[in-house]
């Protein structure tokens, strides 16, 4: 049993030319973004990962009356798998078709019929995983600049963000200009919690007949508030209690290291043997980071406070076969700012896989990690100087 190498694709990257760079850098697996993060978005360029402004949407929802059908979805598929890929998973639902889901609106009844349907057709056309993010903020707060390694573009979190959520948007993106002047009312935990266990209840039992996991993100950055609105799983413990809502094999983790890295309490490699050996991590969000929120940044793989290597021993001591992608990753001072970052992660990602594979370096081997510990712990001060 092996760990796979992905990567994830945005939806204007979902053509041959990228599927191309994938199998050069060594991928065999795909997570396909059908959302359109960059619609009309004011600040967010589409050469790098999505981040808006500190309280701005992304960008504009897709077409409410126009969910993914079987037909495009194999579509999709079978041109990944011309290129020599597998189409592991398709990551976030488009807000316009799930938003009073979240929001417990009016066309909330509708809205699981469309999830269900979306997921019908996941299944009908053979991929068998769907990320999502139960979030009424959605990845907010966050700011770019010259962060990681030798002045490389990244993004971080320089403090909280409590500015209110304008109506008509949600999870990061507009879903309707012609809302009505205000802001969304606050919300607390349980409210949310409850709207999670409704959906799941909703949900798993569809999934479940469509062969499809529902793999639940945790929530970035990792807040218990966010523009006011409640955040989910901002702990690492918390992921447990969204296993626990229902023992379904589709209710699944979308496991993002550098999100539970950027939490508050726990032990990040306790929290990866937790939920590793308890077989719910669908796939992995392999990406680094410095600090804690609300002040981190996303850093090159190699660089920030997680020992990559140690939690890949972890998962391969624990059996996990499912598929590793670098979410993204700091911009490189090239030509091709966003090709040369994910090359380097990838690289790196696929060497370490096979040097824990082949037993050369094992997680007992605690001089290593303490040597690890120490040399960055050196290198710090000297980046800071």
């Amino acid at each position: 049993m092996k760990m796979k190498l992905g990567i994830g694709l945005y939806r204007h990257m979902l053509n041959d030319e990228h599927f191309a760079f994938a199998v050069q850098a060594g991928c065999t697996h795909v997570i396909a973004h059908l959302v359109d993060y960059f619609k009309q978005g004011e600040a967010n360029p589409a050469h790098n990962q999505p981040t808006g402004g500190k309280d701005k949407p992304w960008g504009m929802a897709g077409d409410p009356d126009r969910l993914w059908t079987a037909e495009e979805l194999t579509r999709l598929r079978k041109q990944v798998e011309a290129a020599g890929l597998k189409l592991e998973a398709i990551e976030n639902l488009d807000p316009a078709h799930w938003h009073d889901i979240l929001l417990d609106g009016p066309r909330r009844a509708q809205h699981i019929r469309n999830v269900q349907s979306i997921v019908r057709a996941m299944g009908e056309a053979g991929i068998g995983t769907l990320g999502y993010n139960f979030s009424i903020g959605g990845v907010c707060g966050r700011v770019s600049g010259p962060f990681a390694r030798g002045g490389a573009e990244s993004v971080g979190m320089d403090g909280p963000v409590d500015t209110p959520i304008p109506n008509g948007v949600v999870w990061n993106m507009t879903y309707d200009t012609h809302a009505p002047a205000g802001f969304l009312a606050q919300i607390m935990h349980e409210q949310l919690w409850n709207r999670l266990e409704r959906f799941l209840e909703e949900l798993l039992p569809v999934a479940e007949q469509a062969g499809v996991r529902l793999a639940a993100h945790p929530d970035d950055p990792p807040m218990p508030f966010m523009r006011q609105q409640p955040r989910l799983v901002y702990q690492q413990s918390m992921y447990q209690r969204l296993i626990d809502i229902a023992p379904s094999p589709s209710n699944m983790l979308e496991f993002c290291l550098g999100t539970l890295a950027e939490m508050t309490e726990g032990d990040l490699y306790a929290a990866v043997e937790q939920y590793s050996s308890q077989k719910r991590l669908a796939y992995v969000h392999f990406r680094n980071v410095s600090g804690k929120v609300p002040h981190y940044h996303e850093t090159f793989i190699d660089d920030g406070d997680i020992d990559m290597l140690r939690i890949l021993a972890i998962l391969h001591r624990n059996q996990f076969d499912g598929v590793l992608i670098p979410d993204h990753s700091p911009q490189m001072a090239c030509a091709a700012p966003w090709h040369a970052g994910m090359a380097h992660t990838l690289g790196f990602m696929k060497a370490a896989i096979m040097a824990i594979e082949r037993g050369l370096l094992p997680e007992a081997n605690t001089g290593f990690h303490r040597a690890h510990e120490q040399e960055m712990a050196l290198e710090k001060p000297r980046r800071a100087n």
